[in-house]
């Protein structure tokens, strides 16, 4: 996924995507100890989950999706992280405007 995806990078957010040959799509989250203690990157986790809750729906297709939270992902809000992950998606082309 790493090396055959395409990805995005951004301070907040980085995001690899790779085209899925199964029916479903599908994701993942990492998250590294260079975030902070297990309270922040398990923030960061809900929130990048929340945000790829609110734009799922608007996939085309069936994608692999790999999030790599950066430092600053647990502390921005919610909101910021949509926004981010809205935008990648979106130069990616796997999102409907």
């Amino acid at each position: 996924m790493y090396y055959r995806g395409r990805s995005i990078f951004s301070p907040e957010l980085v995001t690899y995507a790779m085209k899925s040959k199964l029916g479903a799509t599908r994701y993942g989250i990492t998250t590294s100890k260079k975030i902070g203690n297990a309270v922040k990157r398990n923030r960061a986790r809900r929130i990048i989950r929340s945000a790829f809750a609110e734009l799922e729906p608007r996939i085309i297709g069936n994608y692999d999706f790999v999030f790599v939270a950066r430092s600053k992902t647990a502390e921005i809000k919610t909101q910021d992280v949509l926004c981010r992950m809205e935008e990648q998606l979106k130069e990616l082309g796997v999102i409907k405007d």
